[in-house]
């Protein structure tokens, strides 16, 4: 069990989880789960890593879309937003890239999620590690999370 599994039974959220085989050679986590879990892609999130004005942010959007960097540090009050590194990325979450769970991360870090997720009655991200995902109320995980919606999606 995932710290992120942890912390939505300790909330007593409903949540369901979703395996499938991971290939190592994918690249493209979050389009590998979508594919292989039968997802629509703008339901499928990924969790992102990044600094705003050298401050560890995350920052969760639609696998179909890119994150938009400039509109993450104008939705954390920044000049600058820019991708962590993978090292630091892993080291602030406890988790590993391409199984970054928004939820039960090492470090509470301030969190942003792509305002199309308000639209959805349930969206995806990783429960912790490749292969698996969480299903879930955006309600639930901006409340976990203790994130703001914010337009981050490029397309």
């Amino acid at each position: 069990m995932t710290p992120a599994v942890q912390a939505l039974k300790r909330a007593k959220v409903t949540f369901e989880l979703q395996e499938y085989p991971h290939d190592p050679a994918s690249a493209a986590y979050g389009e590998e789960a979508a594919r292989l879990l039968g997802l629509a892609p703008h339901t499928v999130f990924k969790t992102l890593l990044t600094k705003v004005d050298g401050k560890l942010a995350v920052a969760v959007v639609p696998v179909s879309a890119m994150l938009d960097l400039k509109a993450l540090a104008r939705a954390a009050g920044g000049k600058k937003a820019t991708m962590a590194d993978t090292a630091e990325a892993e080291r602030a979450t406890g988790y590993v890239v391409g199984g970054i769970s928004p939820l039960g991360q090492k470090q509470r870090l301030a969190t942003y999620i792509d305002d199309s997720a308000a639209g959805l009655i349930q969206m995806h991200v990783s429960a912790g590690r490749r292969g698996l995902e969480i299903s879930l109320a955006p309600q639930d995980l901006l409340r976990l999370t203790q994130a703001c919606l914010a337009p981050l999606a490029r397309h």
